[in-house]
């Protein structure tokens, strides 16, 4: 299987890994098939111009080199985004801006946009 150098940049050394402690919003997504387990984190702060923006974001993922590195370019993809411009975010978006995936991984970033949805729609709910 063919990795692309970012893939291979972003599970070695993955970007805002980690738990955040008083998350405005949290997602979590799994795989039963694979066994792959996305958490995603999100801190929301306003913006007076941009209205809410994901001010810092950081996941926890129990996966494959393909799902560590999803999880590690959602989050790049997504940080200092409005929350309507990180719902936006693809699948395609993520596999995109790894410089591709294997076919046979593509559904990792499914996982990793779905997290950030779920971690979205969890602070909205709260904020409702």
């Amino acid at each position: 299987m063919q990795y692309s150098k970012k893939v291979l940049e972003h599970f070695t050394r993955p970007h805002n890994q980690g738990v955040i402690r008083n998350a405005s919003g949290v997602g979590m997504v799994g795989n039963p098939v694979c066994g792959d387990l996305m958490k995603i984190y999100i801190k929301v702060k306003k913006d007076r111009k941009r209205g809410e923006v994901i001010s810092k974001i950081g996941f926890e993922t129990l996966g494959c080199a393909s799902a560590i590195a999803t999880s590690s370019m959602i989050t790049d993809l997504a940080k200092d985004k409005t929350l309507e411009e990180a719902m936006k975010i693809t699948r395609q978006d993520v596999a995109d801006a790894l410089e591709g995936l294997p076919p046979i991984k593509m559904h990792c970033s499914n996982l990793a946009d779905d997290a950030l949805h779920e971690a979205i729609k969890d602070y909205q709910n709260k904020h409702k």
